[in-house]
């Protein structure tokens, strides 16, 4: 299977996990202390980082630093609004997809040269 799709796929997976240990402690946690909202959400994010971290080193044997960077973004925003949705219950914000365009532009500059060739 192709780095890339490997790297997505993890990305992806990794980015639903980092999303509960940021913001899932606002709506499952908000009546107990911070510190046991912190300890949660770093159990949590361990998951983050055993995806994330092997992620990016396969990826970084077809894709730069700033390629990868830019993937993650892409896919935070992708898991973070439906998270905002549908688990916060947060109003959709228009926001939304001018933030979505801005980062496909990002994605066309740091992909341009794959894809212009």
């Amino acid at each position: 299977m192709n780095p890339i799709f490997i790297t997505i796929g993890m990305l992806t997976l990794s980015n639903i996990f980092m999303t509960f240990a940021w913001y899932g402690h606002l709506k499952y946690f908000h009546d107990k202390t911070w510190i046991v909202a912190a300890l949660v959400s770093w159990g949590i994010a361990l998951f983050e980082y055993l995806l994330q971290v092997p992620a990016n080193r396969i990826g970084y044997d077809v894709a730069s630093a700033g390629q990868l960077k830019i993937i993650q973004e892409v896919l935070s925003l992708s898991v973070f609004i439906p998270f905002s949705l549908f688990v916060l219950k947060e109003p959709f914000k228009l926001d939304y997809i001018w933030a979505g365009l801005c980062l496909l532009g990002a994605v066309f500059f740091m992909f341009r040269d794959k894809i212009m060739n």
